[in-house]
């Protein structure tokens, strides 16, 4: 049993790559197109793997560092995350607040990096990046309470297996309000349509790729890896919140939890898909929007 807690976050390495495949699969579809292989960024991030780096003289050792440091927050924080009843390999009262930490520390080199280049098109993206993600951390954290008050235990394995089906009767509509807002979060904080186009390259609507765009060889496939960890956890969290994946036998649970996110991931190929991205000024309304809905279920709760 030990040996398969460790597992988990050897799958999710192996795994998170394809969700970014889907995703551009879904949209293909949608546009009568074929689209690349599931499995482009393994072959994308094989070829950057072996090409070398090219740096600018205005930078210094935080950009070259930068890269590291994020896929290794983002490796972390796969480490707290169990699979249903399966708990994580490591866990602890309050790691789900470890985990908003480990997401801010990818973040927060994300953003140095990019100013650390000196042009003003990435302090731009910076800026905007900063923004958004101050606006979405309340929607996280109450979110994280609402999940603590609802299931009383503290840890993310704690918390996931007391999702049980007595659970979803009794507080089953703030369950969906969380998730709801947390698939707001999804999109932010990985920047997909409607937030952000991460296959655009156009100055004024650029968030997350304008930070990145310095970026080559190794470095990049570390920014590219660190991206496809960073949706398979909100995927995972999405997840174990709305599947009763812990009630299941034991041996279905890794299959019907691969397969929701694989769902999570169909489900934002079609959000990008029927969703125009919206001008700049209306994102932070639908940042706002995900804390309100935590808001509103953490009164409930409190309230009844």
């Amino acid at each position: 049993m030990k040996l398969l807690h460790w597992l988990l976050p050897i799958s999710a390495f192996i795994i998170a790559p394809i969700i970014p495949g889907i995703i551009n699969r879904v949209k293909a579809f949608f546009a009568g197109r074929r689209g690349v292989p599931i499995l482009q960024l393994y072959i994308d991030i094989w070829k950057l793997l072996r090409k070398g780096s090219t740096y600018s003289h205005t930078t210094s050792f935080v950009f070259r560092i930068a890269p590291s440091v994020i896929a290794a927050a983002l490796i972390l924080c796969t480490f707290f995350i169990p699979w249903g009843s399966i708990s994580s390999p490591v866990s602890f009262s309050g790691d789900l607040i470890f985990i908003a930490y480990l997401l801010d520390v990818a973040r927060y080199f994300t953003v140095i990096a990019a100013m650390d280049t000196g042009s003003a098109f990435e302090g731009m993206g910076a800026s905007r990046e900063v923004q958004f993600g101050f606006l979405a951390e309340p929607a996280f954290l109450m979110g994280i309470l609402v999940l603590v008050m609802v299931t009383k235990n503290t840890s993310t394995s704690g918390i996931m297996q007391h999702l049980s089906t007595s659970v979803w009767a009794d507080s089953g509509i703030l369950l969906i309000l969380v998730a709801t807002a947390w698939y707001f979060l999804l999109l932010t904080e990985n920047s997909r349509i409607p937030v952000d186009d991460p296959n655009t390259h156009l100055e004024l609507t650029m968030i997350h790729e304008v930070m990145v765009l310095d970026y080559s060889g190794p470095d990049f496939a570390y920014i590219l890896y660190g991206s496809a960890l960073k949706l398979w956890i909100f995927s995972a969290l999405i997840v174990n919140i709305l599947l009763p994946v812990a009630a299941l036998p034991i041996w279905l649970q890794p299959i019907v939890f691969i397969a929701g996110t694989a769902g999570v991931a169909i489900l934002v190929g079609i959000t990008e898909s029927i969703i125009a991205r919206l001008r700049l000024v209306t994102v932070p309304k639908i940042i706002v929007s995900a804390s309100a809905l935590c808001f509103i279920a953490l009164i409930f709760r409190i309230i009844g």
